[in-house]
């Protein structure tokens, strides 16, 4: 018997995966990256814009077709999309066997061996489950990095978000339990962990009665094999000195700070619901670069949320002008039913939307060449990923100014025996908009990489 997988969405939806793969694995199904020879295909999904929706239908009817092509028998929905519309995923897709919400990944053979028996299933709703260091679990990254969740849900309520009514309430996994992982993650030949949660500096807030993210850090970076860790969906609300001084002060945190802050607009911020003003949003920003040399921050932003006037525009364009931050990501409002902002008066246009998307696209592609172009002759620690194609002298990696995925990458000219998973020390030639060019200066692994910033 074999599966299939497709993972759609976030690093969290594709830790889920990665534990349903190894539960699957345990009850002796084999494992196939090509769907034509699955027995069984399993399509996680992810709902949180319109365009995540899109796919993820598109994804399933896709996979659909090889109950005809192939040898499809189950075809189970899960993740995001089954949790949120889970009858009418059965309703409307009579192609779909299962459907199965977020929090029941430790049920999917329970969803296979009914599918098998000829039954479809419901298996979604209020399940407030948390994997833990000994669930099984086959990570599908490459080798040398790992995500790991450190809680689940969010108490944020933000009034664009429809996560919180998908995923539930804020619950933090405890720290001996996500260290447990991260050892066994690092002897398995993991040298960079990321943090994920929804809001990663709520962590803890539930189980202990305050925020712990600085205490689970400072326990993480004991582990002796651990080269790198970095934190990612840092909400500003509790970001605290004691945080920022554990980044500061432990080598083995990457100083990157990936902090969410949507908008910069006092009057908008309060119609997303959110908890900060711009004052507070300047006041942390220069508190994290006096504080973390040589620190990267990322954020993203929302233009066209529901009664964004130009001059409020104006502002978030401004702010991002003046407070020039590394790496910035920018949406379009998604309208999204039964959120709070789904009802809410004066809709932007989407020709508006677009004309401030790329407004502000343009604007930050300037800022991040010229804070690029600042690194040349500068050093960096780079973890080698894999080699250029098409000049096999050159690695390809990234410092601890790039997260996985979201970030650009750093091409190592004069690099011909590094490894994926090493780590290298680089010399910065080229700085561009989103890649950095490097030459590499030493022979050997770094040995205490992630230490330094750009110096």
């Amino acid at each position: 018997m074999k599966a299939g997988f497709i993972s759609l969405g976030c690093s969290k939806n594709l830790v889920d995966t990665e534990v349903m793969l190894g539960i699957l694995k345990q009850h002796g199904i084999e494992l196939t990256a090509n769907p034509a020879e699955a027995d069984i295909l399993i399509v996680n999904t992810c709902a949180f814009i319109q365009s995540a929706k899109e796919e993820s239908i598109t994804t399933i009817l896709n996979m659909a077709e090889y109950k005809e092509s192939g040898r499809c028998r189950s075809l189970i929905v899960a993740g995001c999309l089954g949790q949120r519309y889970k009858q009418e995923l059965l309703d409307e897709i009579p192609e779909a066997d299962a459907i199965i919400g977020t929090g029941a990944w430790g049920r999917i053979m329970e969803a296979v061996e009914e599918t098998l028996k000829g039954h479809r299933v419901v298996i979604a709703g209020k399940d407030e489950a948390l994997y833990d260091e000994n669930t099984p679990r086959i990570t599908t990254t490459p080798s040398y990095t790992a995500y790991v969740k450190i809680a689940e849900g969010c108490n944020n309520r933000c009034a664009f978000c429809a996560i919180p009514y998908i995923r539930g309430d804020y619950r933090s996994r405890r720290i001996e339990d996500i260290c447990d992982e991260v050892r066994h993650l690092t002897e398995n030949g993991v040298r960079e962990v990321v943090l994920i949660a929804q809001d990663s500096t709520e962590y803890g807030r539930d189980l202990y009665g305050a925020p712990k993210l600085s205490e689970l850090l400072r326990e993480i970076v004991k582990v002796p094999k651990l080269q790198w860790v970095r934190t990612l969906y840092s909400y500003p609300k509790y970001f605290s000195d004691e945080l920022i001084e554990t980044i500061a002060s432990e080598p083995k945190i990457c100083k990157y700070v990936d902090l969410p802050l949507q908008h910069a607009h006092d009057a908008v911020l309060r119609s997303m619901r959110r908890p900060d003003t711009q004052e507070e949003m300047r006041a942390l920003i220069k508190k994290l670069r006096e504080r973390i040399p040589g620190v990267t921050i990322r954020s993203t932003f929302i233009v066209g949320f529901p009664g964004e006037t130009d001059a409020q525009y104006h502002t978030l364009r401004n702010f991002i002008e003046e407070m020039r931050l590394d790496k910035v990501g920018v949406f379009t409002y998604s309208r999204e039913e039964g959120t709070p902002a789904y009802d809410m008066p004066n809709q932007v246009p989407e020709e508006i939307m677009q004309e401030r998307y790329h407004d502000l696209m343009s604007l930050q592609c300037k800022i991040s060449e010229q804070i690029n172009q600042s690194l040349e002759g500068k050093e960096l620690d780079v973890l080698v990923e894999g080699r250029d194609e098409e000049q096999p002298n050159i690695s390809v990696g990234r410092s601890y100014r790039e997260a996985p995925e979201v970030d650009g990458q750093v091409y190592v000219e004069n690099d011909t025996d590094s490894k994926p998973g090493d780590i290298v020390r680089v010399r910065v030639l080229q700085g561009f908009t989103y890649d950095i060019v490097g030459e590499r200066i030493n022979n050997g692994d770094a040995s205490e990489a992630g230490k330094k910033a750009a110096e």
